[in-house]
């Protein structure tokens, strides 16, 4: 009996009852490269499928074992008795394989899929059209070169050409901008940050409107997982950490504060990152949580380490899980790299990857030089080599759809040799059937990550800070040209204040006819 023409919303009621769905499609020229939804349909309606040999069924769904393929009459009967005959629990395996298997396949999905390629193609041009190689143009002037693409270079450029109406040549030794902030899709599809997590958090209203010209944002609350016990908890510290650690039933936020009161050591003079600790915690929350990840991040224990450090994770009372506070915490949809490439493609604007600034082709000159690279590399190390730390990371995609609860697990322990792993789907908000993780093990050479906040280092830095203070056409911004621990939105606000200043002296020498002498 042909029922007709009915609704999609009415196929499920049709589909329940019946055990088995048929697709005996003819094999011939009309059929040999059509991809029938009814597979995916009769799926979704909780029935197992017997098909003839229809190609985009057999690479699509003939690995599956709700579905039976069949080459004549004889064939579909069999399969359809073999079906029928199965147990329930065969059924519910079925069924849990199928939504498994559509997850990804809705229209929605498909479409987002494609539209994050084309965003992606898109971008690739973007920067290729921006950046020429160093064997391009010898002989070019530009009113500023700014030395590095992350943060501090690329908002500098950006506000001195937008702002300021001055040509801009921008130059980084990777092949790529963006910094450290830079994200690609990797093989598997995932969208991940090569040199490892990076969260945006604020509160100022002026720094994430300036970012938003240049991206939308997916809204996006951080939390972390420590691993210690032998179960993961939440870090920083709170109520739940302190209740799953030890059994306890504390309550409220005043019963969490006289217990770690309980268990704080006094000291009388706080002024390394072990006395920051214990005095708010504890040994034995020191002991789990801070030595370990300390010493194997800064390669040094936490007794030799500035206050500062540890201040930066502080202990709750109450049983808030996000890792940041800040009023505005979210992520750019389409990736740090499309932000950056948005923010770099200014007319006024030129940018060269892969060159560093003694690399620089012979007849490039300049007016103004902004500096965002390791201040003590400017000066040829003259004063000695600033101590930083560095970071390995460790990229891998694992055959499953999510492998950790959250987008980074921390392991404190110091016998194991990662401090954290980062799931970069949580992130980013992508479905995949698989996903992409990065482990992170500290080390002592390679790029420079983190000023180490010591006495020694701070007092080296000084020298080299007043040596910057005397370069008349040198400015000097961001993180390692300031040698100090910035978040990427006090690196965007630095940036911002610096060229406010620099663009109001520029406008006071024009008005008393003084001006800057080109440099090479």
């Amino acid at each position: 009996h042909w029922l007709g023409r009915k609704d999609y919303a009415d196929l499920p009621a049709y589909a329940a009852g019946w055990d088995v769905a048929l697709m005996p499609f003819a094999l011939n020229a009309s059929t040999e490269f059509i991809s029938p939804t009814k597979t995916p349909e009769y799926m979704a309606s909780g029935l197992p499928v017997v098909s003839t040999m229809v190609r985009d069924v057999v690479s699509g769904y003939g690995h599956l074992n709700c579905i039976r393929l069949a080459k004549d009459a004889a064939g579909f009967v069999e399969a359809c008795a073999d079906l029928i005959s199965a147990p329930d629990s065969a059924r519910m395996a079925w069924r849990a394989e199928a939504r498994d298997c559509l997850a990804d396949k809705s229209w929605d999905g498909i479409a987002g899929r494609i539209t994050r390629q084309i965003d992606s193609a898109l971008v690739t041009r973007r920067i290729a059209d921006l950046a020429f190689p160093a064997s391009g143009p010898k002989a070019q002037h530009h009113d500023v070169l700014v030395v590095g693409a992350g943060f501090a270079g690329s908002v500098m450029a950006e506000r001195i050409a937008a702002g300021s109406g001055r040509s801009v040549l921008v130059i980084d030794k990777r092949d790529h901008i963006a910094g450290n902030a830079y994200d690609h899709h990797d093989e598997a599809g995932i969208l991940v940050h090569k040199y490892g997590p990076h969260i945006f958090h604020t509160n100022s209203r002026d720094i994430l409107a300036y970012l938003s010209r240049f991206t939308r944002w997916r809204p996006y609350e951080h939390r972390v997982l420590a691993q210690v016990d032998g179960q993961l908890v939440p870090m920083p510290i709170n109520r739940t950490t302190l209740n799953r650690l030890y059994g306890l039933g504390l309550a409220t936020e005043a019963e969490a504060e006289a217990y770690l009161a309980s268990v704080a050591v006094p000291v009388s003079d706080i002024k390394t990152s072990r006395d920051t600790v214990v005095a708010q915690v504890g040994e034995d929350l020191y002991e789990k949580f801070f030595k370990g990840y300390t010493r194997k991040q800064w390669g040094v224990d936490p007794s030799a380490l500035d206050k500062s450090v540890a201040a930066r994770v502080p202990a709750r009372t109450n049983t808030d899980d996000r890792y940041f506070t800040d009023t505005f915490q979210c992520m750019p949809a389409d990736g740090y790299t499309a932000m950056f490439a948005r923010m770099l493609d200014e007319p006024r604007i030129t940018v060269m990857t892969g060159t560093g600034f003694a690399d620089l082709p012979d007849g490039i000159t300049w007016d103004h030089l902004v500096w965002t690279g390791p201040i003590d590399e400017y000066f040829g190390h003259r004063l000695g080599k600033l101590p930083y730390r560095s970071l390995r990371f460790e990229h891998e995609t694992l055959p499953c759809e999510q492998a950790q609860p959250v987008a980074v697990v921390n392991y404190p322990d110091e016998a194991v040799p990662y401090t954290r792993i980062t799931e970069y789907k949580h992130l980013t908000g992508q479905h995949a059937p698989l996903t992409s993780i990065t482990r992170e093990y500290p080390a002592a050479e390679g790029d420079p990550y983190y000023p180490i906040p010591n006495d020694a280092a701070q007092a080296m830095f000084k020298r080299y800070d007043a040596l910057a203070r005397a370069c008349d056409n040198v400015t000097f911004v961001g993180r390692l040209a300031t040698y100090r621990y910035y978040n990427m939105d006090q690196i965007v606000g630095q940036a911002l204040a610096t060229w406010r200043r620099l663009d109001a002296r520029w406008q006071s020498e024009a008005l008393t006819g003084s001006g800057a002498v080109a440099a090479e």
